[in-house]
């Protein structure tokens, strides 16, 4: 038995598109124009003055009829700003935590999808900005709270979301160790998918475990995507082994 899911992961930039327009709906829109069943999010403003207090990640979820779990990498008062991940299949939370950051904070969040009675693991990130820093938290999300806590050829895995890392990177490299690229797996020349008006580099990936089979694989690059983010969605088609 095989359950065919459309996963998308897509860096929202605050919902600022490159127009420096704010706007929650348009980040909505694009990814209705990809009709993915479950979504990883990277830098969702949650409560920011910057943003005007909303809840981005609930927000857009509401626009998708999908429900919403979020956490927040930074945390100030009022203010959050991290990581989501969207869908209207059943979801549990499985852990949510910091990862080792020595620039802007980061983390990784990690739920349970039951697609059609296939347990799926989702684990969303946004690795820092410099080498060294990304190396440590690769290091952690293979490590026993993380990657190393599932049992081998029996898990269901995606890793997805913005590394700031390029195929040539050590973090990268590490990850893709242990698990597979699903751009590398089309047969396809891998796209870049930043900045969106332009793309120049490869630093949003999707990564998948044993027992998930690649049957497509995107940049989404619509005239609305190239403008609603400084990135542009990754979307992928994977059926789900059971």
């Amino acid at each position: 038995m095989r359950q065919r899911i459309r996963f998308l992961t897509y860096n929202v930039h605050s919902c600022f598109g490159t127009d420096r327009k704010l706007d929650p709906a348009r980040i909505a829109a694009v990814i209705a124009e990809c009709r993915p069943d479950v979504i990883a999010l990277q830098e969702v403003d949650v409560g920011r003055a910057r943003t005007g207090g909303i809840d981005q990640a609930h927000m857009i979820a509401t626009h998708l009829s999908m429900d919403a779990q979020f956490h927040p990498a930074l945390h100030l008062e009022d203010e959050k700003y991290g990581d989501a991940v969207l869908t209207a299949l059943p979801m549990r939370l499985v852990r949510a935590a910091p990862l080792p950051s020595s620039g802007e904070p980061r983390g990784a969040l990690w739920v349970e999808i039951d697609a059609a009675g296939v347990k799926l693991q989702v684990i969303v990130t946004h690795l820092g900005l410099r080498g060294a820093e990304r190396l440590r938290q690769a290091t952690a999300l293979l490590g026993p709270g993380w990657l190393g806590a599932m049992e081998q050829g029996k898990t269901r895995l995606i890793l997805a979301g913005d590394l700031n890392a390029t195929g040539r990177s050590a973090s990268y490299r590490l990850l893709a160790r242990q698990l597979k690229d699903v751009q590398l797996l089309t047969g396809n020349k891998p796209r870049p998918t930043f900045p969106s008006r332009l793309p120049l580099l490869r630093i949003d990936h999707v990564l998948i475990g044993d027992c998930i089979e690649v049957v497509s694989c995107q940049v989404h690059s619509s005239a609305l995507a190239r403008s609603a983010s400084d990135h542009l969605p990754l979307l992928t088609e994977l059926d789900v082994l059971a």
